[in-house]
């Protein structure tokens, strides 16, 4: 599936290629010494010789390109989980391609579950018990669910489950585990070593107050458990330790190694590039600095910081950054009950370094794209570079299906609205018709869609329709267009039917003609806007229409 398109890939001018290009260039600087050792394996890739390539050069084959994505499990995953799994997705697949698939990769998904929990989440029982446990790290706290051995267990459970629900392919890590297995151990003594330059890059990012106190190493008390914020009052590099003050005042050494201590944050993010070989992260445009600051820090420890890019934040109805904690905007669940994930996936896609409303109303549009695209995909005409570059593509892993619905989610809307259709049994009857044999087993995703709109429709449009009376300019086109429909011959297509509604409109005098068609949307459906009324028409039916047409006009 992914082999064969290393000359398409080279060309295609998506973003997740435009990435997979420069994650190419870093490997190939990376694994080569020889100039022309490297500027040979390029080559040759290039001319979608990646096998060849990878035989003659194993360094190619030494370990994965790594993708990594984080989550701090201290919550549930959300849509900017998705977003950031579902978008590097598209990377690592783009990568695939360019490299005929011969160069192997892996995405890690990995969970901060050695923070120390900070506050209460609202949504748990049991806070009393996790109020005992704050600042203790999330694999310690107990779980208020009582199903998992911790808190962090609980959610890196619930992580798993959600990225497994999309059919994601990764390697789940925690913190944890890669802390006291020593897996960091090496990469931690380095950042004992190169102390003062850590700090170097980290205290003029801070305040006066936070500066005087700020360490990197983030010891857990032996005594109490919890991850403390305290200065490192002495170090030992030979030793790999260092000395700090436990919550009762004691002088306490501990090593840096084994679990016994976790770093803040930023130089943890730049450890964890180092000790893991991380090639490729993406990160939020209010995490810019942040990656700066790791970027150095990894440096400092003798690492490559990872190629990657800063996606914009999405934004609520008013233009405000979306926010978990203030519960503005659109959740990963609001979109699921009014849209498919692909959909969703699709609007991911989609400009991620532009800022865009993430609110209800734009599932509609998004789903009536991402059919479109998926159209055009699989239309005959439609070149394999063309193929490339189409969303949809990238949205299924280059796997997209050979048909979505022939009827858009906008129509299914118009269709819930004038039918009042309060089960999908009663769409069914319309769509059963309009496409003749169609089922729900025949038409998965149209099926699918039906449910969606039906939602949507309950939610958000029956409770705003607003109906009013036709104007004596309309009520005559309305009268007229009446008349066409009645002179149409059985099984006139949408398209006839079509041609009927512009000219009732035409001869109306409508001018923009666009008003018609508003006149059209407001008076019979209560709403300012639909997709192609003749296509309304004929999914409705005429006759039923026409009735429709009569009784608004009283």
């Amino acid at each position: 599936m992914l082999t064969g398109l290393s000359h398409l890939a080279l060309d295609a001018r998506s973003w997740p290629f435009e990435q997979a290009r420069a994650l190419l260039t870093r490997v190939l600087n990376q694994r080569f010494d020889n100039h022309g050792d490297r500027d040979l394996a390029a080559t040759l890739i290039h001319r979608g010789k990646a096998g060849e390539a990878a035989a003659q050069f194993p360094q190619l084959l030494d370990r994965p390109v790594l993708f990594e994505t984080g989550y701090g499990p201290s919550g549930l995953p959300h849509l900017g989980t998705f977003g950031e799994v579902a978008r590097t997705t598209m990377v690592r697949t783009a990568f695939r391609a360019l490299t005929d698939d011969k160069i192997p990769t892996k995405l890690i998904a990995f969970s901060d579950d050695m923070d120390g929990l900070r506050k209460v989440p609202e949504n748990v029982p049991n806070k009393e018990m996790l109020t005992e446990d704050l600042g203790k790290p999330l694999t310690v706290v107990r779980d208020p669910f009582g199903t998992h051995d911790s808190f962090g267990a609980h959610n890196n459970a619930r992580l798993r489950a959600f990225l497994d629900a999309f059919g994601f392919d990764y390697d789940f890590q925690s913190s944890t585990e890669n802390y006291r297995s020593g897996r960091f151990d090496q990469t931690l003594l380095k950042a004992l070593e190169q102390y003062d330059a850590i700090q170097a890059v980290m205290l003029p990012t801070l305040g006066p107050e936070r500066r005087a106190t700020y360490s990197p190493f983030l010891p857990i008390s032996p005594k109490t458990g919890r991850v403390l914020q305290v200065p490192t009052l002495e170090r030992d590099a030979r030793r790999g330790t260092i000395v700090f003050e436990d919550e009762d005042g004691s002088r306490t050494e501990v090593a840096v190694t084994g679990g016994a201590v976790k770093l803040q944050w930023k130089p943890d993010w730049a450890m964890r590039w180092t000790a893991l070989g991380v090639d490729y992260e993406m990160a939020g445009k209010d995490l810019i600095d942040s990656v700066k600051q790791s970027s150095k820090v990894c440096r400092a420890l003798g690492g490559q910081p990872p190629e990657g890019f800063n996606y914009e934040l999405f934004l609520d109805e008013n233009g405000e950054k979306i926010s978990k904690s203030r519960g503005n905007g659109l959740s990963m669940e609001d979109w699921l009950r009014y849209g498919t994930p692909e959909s969703l996936a699709y609007y991911m896609f989609q400009s991620p370094k532009s800022a865009k409303r993430l609110y209800f109303d734009v599932v509609p549009k998004a789903a009536d794209e991402y059919l479109q695209q998926l159209d055009a995909y699989n239309r005959p005409e439609t070149t394999p570079a063309q193929k490339l570059d189409n969303p949809v593509w990238s949205v299924h892993r280059a796997g997209p299906p050979a048909a979505g619905s022939p009827v858009s989610f906008s129509l299914l809307l118009n269709l819930v609205s004038a039918a009042d259709a309060s089960e999908k049994a009663i769409l069914w009857g319309f769509l059963a018709r309009y496409i003749p044999g169609a089922t729900p087993e025949t038409q998965p995703v149209l099926d699918r869609m039906a449910e969606f709109a039906m939602n949507y429709y309950e939610d958000f449009v029956k409770p705003s329709k607003t109906f009013r009376a036709p104007t004596d300019q309309e009520r005559a086109a309305m009268q007229d267009l009446v008349s066409r429909l009645k002179a149409l011959p059985a099984g006139a297509d949408a398209e006839a039917i079509q041609s009927e509604v512009y000219e009732a409109g035409k001869t109306a005098g409508f001018e923009p003609l666009r008003a018609w068609f508003s006149a059209l949307y407001e008076v019979l459906l209560g709403q300012s806007q639909g997709p192609r009324f003749g296509s309304f028409v004929a999914l409705f039916g005429i006759e039923r229409s026409i009735a429709l047409i009569e009784e608004k006009l009283g």
